[in-house]
């Protein structure tokens, strides 16, 4: 299963800019993406222009803030399930969502995961706390159950000094606060595989967001924010890990780069090879 998780930093700018068109390239089984920042409707339009109608697609839009957030996964092999976050409210704001998906290992669960930016010391870090806490009790979950499991995508934060160009000048900054840090600390002692740092080795970088303005993208000051978390049982069967980044700044469809992780699961089922 060759799995590409990005944030797409909204599908129909990244469609202008030809990111439909490299992810359709890629050979992927399943796409999981952020920031969508569409309907549904203008999800499947969009789809339609690039020739990939013929996907599976489980989307939450936010029905809070519409033009925001979003989340989607796509999957040439059916759905067994979907599911979105239990929490109403994060539920509403098209933070998380959940499919799962047949093979034959068996059933593989994918989840694409767009977390606040925060800012230390107010009420959006709280909530930024708030949505991790649920998903380390969904990741606690998956582990009671032995699941081949993983949450994709744009966590906001980067773990280590490794994963942050920048990284002294933005000590006590929201994405690198010593409580973020600890909690990927946790995730990754107790419950999941940081499969792409795990496959690459150590750093520093490879970095997978870089600022629009300035130099950034050019001087590589970027953050490692993107990850493929994975429950051990999955993490075992991850073969190898990539990443999109644009060969220039001209090049760019996203200021996230795609993390590509595939895992041995054999064919999934329902995909024609």
């Amino acid at each position: 299963m060759r799995l590409i998780s990005v944030n797409v930093n909204g599908i129909r700018a990244a469609a202008r800019r030809g990111g439909l068109a490299w992810l359709a390239l890629q050979a992927a089984d399943v796409l999981s993406l952020q920031e969508v920042r569409a309907s549904d409707d203008q999800l499947r339009g969009v789809l339609v222009d690039a020739g990939m109608d013929d996907w599976h697609v489980a989307h939450s839009p936010s029905t809070t803030a519409k033009g925001h957030a979003g989340v989607a996964i796509l999957s040439r092999a059916p759905f067994t399930d979907i599911r979105t976050m239990e929490d109403e409210s994060f539920a509403a704001q098209g933070r998380w969502l959940e499919v799962d998906v047949a093979s034959p290992a068996g059933p593989v669960t994918v989840a694409s995961a767009y977390v606040h930016t925060g800012e230390a010391l107010t009420a959006r870090q709280d909530e930024k706390y708030a949505f991790l806490a649920l998903i380390e009790k969904r990741l606690q979950e998956w582990c009671g159950n032995n699941a081949l499991a993983v949450v994709t995508g744009d966590l906001n934060i980067a773990h280590t000094e490794d994963d942050l160009k920048n990284w002294k000048g933005n000590l006590g900054k929201a994405g690198f606060l010593d409580d973020e840090r600890a909690l990927l600390d946790r995730w990754c002692t107790d419950h999941v595989v940081d499969v792409h740092r795990t496959l690459h080795g150590p750093g520093p970088g490879p970095y997978t967001w870089w600022s629009w303005r300035g130099k950034a993208f050019d001087n590589d000051a970027g953050w490692r924010i993107d990850y493929h978390l994975a429950t051990r049982p999955l993490a075992a069967r991850a073969r190898s890990a990539s990443l999109g980044r644009a060969p220039t700044y001209a090049e760019r469809w996203s200021d996230h780069a795609p993390v590509t992780v595939d895992y041995n699961l054999g064919d999934l089922v329902g995909v024609p090879r």
